[in-house]
């Protein structure tokens, strides 16, 4: 099973690889920079090799780069989207160094410019990351759109809209994507029982296509279904609850896809801030497996 979680890179970026050691993991998700800031901190010159040697000597079968929070392709704003475009394609060139094949990102918020417009405003962004020099020389970089909660102005938030991204991208071979568990619960995605996680990957077939799902992001939920709202909560803790993911573990479409959790760090129960729950949640996880 690939099964991990989001860890930090202080220290550089191959501790990251340590860390999911430390773990038993064998995935592991990480922001390639400072995910706060627009700036990309050039790369130690032995940093690239370094994070390749580690993962080669390690645990880790797969890693993927969540791109920063600030980016939104669907932004009317002209510097908000030029700042995006660029962070994407420096997050390409990045995983390209590291060898590392997926870049995870949100497609953004339209912010009332309308549905209609930032799909549209979605698909010329990607365009013109995947048209440049630096996609073209990292040909085997994916980018994995992720899926919405469906807050505010955020798109994403149904497979529907994710495909009409995918069909308006030339180079669609470059796409793939996330289902991330909390939002989709939050968008109302019932996949708790066996015909509702089948009806999910139904529609994921119709929309996107099966075999763009290449990563889930595994997280309970502080709120009701379709209740639109991001909050993660511990695995088994939240509305979903410990046998809603009994299904998504088992399912012979997803069982061997990479599990990485974004589940909060801390003890919600004790409220104990340094209490790390990493290995509580991926044993969780680990433990719904039938086999």
């Amino acid at each position: 099973m690939l099964i991990g979680c989001h860890l930090s890179i202080a220290g550089g970026l191959h501790k990251a690889l340590d860390r999911a050691a430390d773990l038993d993991a064998n995935a592991l998700q990480i922001f390639s920079h400072n995910a706060r800031s627009w700036n990309f901190k050039p790369l130690e010159d032995d940093g690239p090799q370094k994070f390749r040697d580690t993962q080669e000597n390690g645990p880790v079968d797969y890693v993927v780069i969540h791109t920063s929070y600030l980016i939104n392709l669907a932004s009317p704003k002209a510097d908000v989207y030029e700042k995006s475009v660029d962070a994407l394609k420096k997050e390409i060139e990045r995983a390209g160094l590291l060898g590392i094949p997926h870049v995870n990102t949100h497609v953004g918020k339209h912010l009332d410019a309308g549905v209609d417009a930032g799909i549209e405003t979605i698909i010329g962004a990607i365009n013109t990351v995947l048209d440049s020099h630096v996609a073209q020389e990292y040909p085997d970089v994916q980018i994995v759109l992720e899926n919405d909660a469906g807050q505010g102005t955020a798109l994403g938030k149904t497979f529907e809209e994710l495909g009409r991204v995918i069909d308006g991208v030339d180079r669609d071979e470059r796409l793939a994507v996330c289902f991330d568990t909390c939002h989709g619960w939050a968008a109302g995605y019932d996949f708790r029982s066996d015909a509702g996680l089948d009806e999910l990957l139904d529609e994921v077939d119709e929309t996107v296509g099966l075999d763009r799902l290449v990563l889930l992001h595994v997280n309970d939920s502080k709120h009701p279904l379709g209740s639109f709202k991001d909050r993660h909560e511990h695995i088994g803790r939240g509305h979903i609850g410990l046998d809603g993911f009994r299904p998504l573990v088992n399912h012979p479409r997803t069982r061997d896809l990479p599990f990485v959790l974004e589940t909060p760090k801390e003890d919600s129960e004790t409220d104990k801030l340094d209490s790390d729950m990493d290995p509580v949640n991926i044993q969780a996880i680990r433990d719904l497996r039938d086999d």
